[in-house]
């Protein structure tokens, strides 16, 4: 069965999908995005996707390409139509087509929105998590901004690139002074070893994550505490467990760090059991 997609005001194929040449998006990476987890035939957290890139859109004076009511109802049509039940809908907005300039086109020039979905199977992710994962740190080397969630993505497609090529599964950022920024696709925690959660600060230098915020809400409920501050890398390998948060993976727990391994080298307790009790406790929407 051929994938819907939903492209600038219809539903179709992605064979039958086109991007303008001169899509800003596709030019100069002018655009913003979004990926919300489908579990168990629900939208996970979909109203804080979708004020995440209406700050996102404001930041970057991107008008909304529809009325923002009338979005949710174009992913759960998205979704529906890819009978998606475990997945996720992805959602991007550029600012339109326009002649190849870099100042902004005339106000009048319509932003451009694509949503997608497709399926993915839960028992993979499960599988993977009883494993665990392994990490590399990559120097930061990314713009100032990127708590703005921007489809310019090349850093962010070259470290995990790498990260594939040595084994791994994600890549962590680090700065000048060896404090973990987050992933390429990921927030970064730790658990210390009185089993304090511990993530960097989102005010500034990483992207303020859905799945990071509702894990605070997750913590809470079990029990734990959580301390948003900075983390050396040498930090993280000596931590009780690490792991990874993202609305694809969840809360992953990590068992090796540049090789190094975490703790006995097995997933952590603490971090499955942030995995398990996060559908029961997020937000959802019914697909």
């Amino acid at each position: 069965m051929p994938r819907i997609a939903y492209v600038n005001g219809r539903y179709i194929t992605h064979a039958d999908a086109a991007v303008h040449i001169e899509d800003r998006g596709y030019q100069f990476a002018d655009g913003v995005y979004e990926v919300c987890e489908v579990a168990r035939g629900f939208i996970v957290d979909m109203p804080r996707h979708l004020a995440r890139l209406n700050r996102s859109l404001t930041e970057l004076s991107i008008a909304w390409p529809v009325t923002r009511n009338v979005l949710p109802l174009i992913l759960r049509e998205v979704v529906n139509r890819n009978h998606v039940v475990n997945g996720l809908v992805y959602v991007q907005v550029t600012r339109g087509v326009a002649s190849r300039e870099f100042v902004f086109p005339s106000a009048d020039t319509k932003p451009a929105l694509v949503v997608t979905a497709r399926k993915a199977d839960p028992a993979a992710g499960a599988k993977r998590a009883e494993a665990g994962i392994a990490v590399i740190t990559v120097p930061e080397n990314r713009w100032d901004r990127v708590d703005i969630k921007t489809v310019g993505l090349l850093p962010n497609v070259l470290a995990k690139q790498k990260a594939k090529e040595a084994g791994a599964q994600e890549a962590w950022f680090v700065d000048a002074d060896g404090n973990v920024k987050e992933g390429g696709s990921s927030n970064a925690w730790i658990v210390t070893g009185d089993g304090v959660l511990v993530t960097r600060p989102a005010e500034h230098g990483i992207l303020r994550g859905i799945t990071r915020t509702t894990m605070f809400e997750v913590a809470a409920r079990l029990g734990l505490k959580i301390e948003e501050r900075e983390f050396s890398v040498a930090e993280a390998k000596a931590a009780r467990e690490a792991f990874i948060s993202s609305a694809t993976t969840i809360a992953m727990p990590i068992v090796a760090i540049d090789g190094d391994p975490i703790a006995n080298g097995h997933p952590g307790s603490i971090t499955l059991s942030l995995r398990h009790a996060f559908f029961d406790i997020a937000e959802k929407s019914p697909a």
